[in-house]
């Protein structure tokens, strides 16, 4: 009796089952298949002439000690206005008179023109800079970035302490700060914060300031400056 020949059959895969009434089909890889290569950044654009548009960020802090003699505090200067407040017992350390807004706002501008520091221009151990008035500082870069073809556009900041409150004297900041940047007041911005009772900051230890600058090539200003 001769035997019947199997004839062999191509098998579907089976589905595979994950959860009561889902079905999911296994796909088979596709083998010799390479993805696609991603295409190829465009080259960087290359800006012609200087930026018409220049922005900076500056930031400082300084620990506060007892005022002399009984420490090494200096009396206390904020964007070149000097704190009559008698109930301060502690000031900046520093070299110079250690103001700490004027000192952001020189480092804001220097970043804006992408130049070194305010500690590489004017090292804290150059004795020359002994108590010195901060805006010789905010002058020299003001300085530089008029020599680059650049006036100030505006500029906002921001004081960090808990001592003194800032909130009473902001208006005779930014008034000054204004004058010293040579732009009409609207043009400056001046805040005051607390810090929570958090860190050296918060616990009077230490006052910071935070500026951002921005410049503006002088020829879209007119020739301002």
């Amino acid at each position: 009796m001769a035997r019947k020949r199997r004839v062999a059959t191509t098998s579907k895969p089976k589905p595979r089952v994950d959860a009561p009434g889902r079905q999911r089909r296994s796909v088979a890889p596709q083998r010799g298949r390479r993805p696609k290569p991603l295409p190829k950044a465009p080259p960087p654009v290359e800006l012609a002439g200087e930026l018409p548009l220049r922005i900076g960020h500056g930031w400082d802090l300084h620990r506060l000690e007892p005022l002399a003699p009984d420490g090494a505090g200096r009396p206390m200067v904020i964007g070149g206005v000097r704190i009559a407040d008698g109930q301060l017992k502690s000031g900046p350390v520093a070299r110079s008179d250690g103001d700490v807004l004027l000192h952001a706002a020189t480092d804001a501008i220097l970043g804006a023109l992408a130049l070194p520091d305010i500690g590489e221009l004017f090292p804290d151990t150059d004795a020359r800079h002994e108590g010195a008035d901060s805006s010789q500082f905010l002058r020299e870069a003001l300085r530089r970035a008029k020599v680059a073809g650049y006036v100030v556009g505006n500029m906002d900041a921001t004081v960090i302490c808990e001592r003194p409150k800032i909130g009473p004297i902001k208006e005779q900041i930014r008034l000054n700060l204004a004058r010293l940047l040579e732009v009409s007041p609207e043009r400056v911005n001046v805040k005051g914060k607390t810090h929570e009772r958090v860190d050296a900051v918060g616990d009077g230890r230490a006052i910071e300031a935070h500026a951002v600058v921005t410049l503006v090539l002088r020829e879209r200003v007119g020739g301002q400056g």
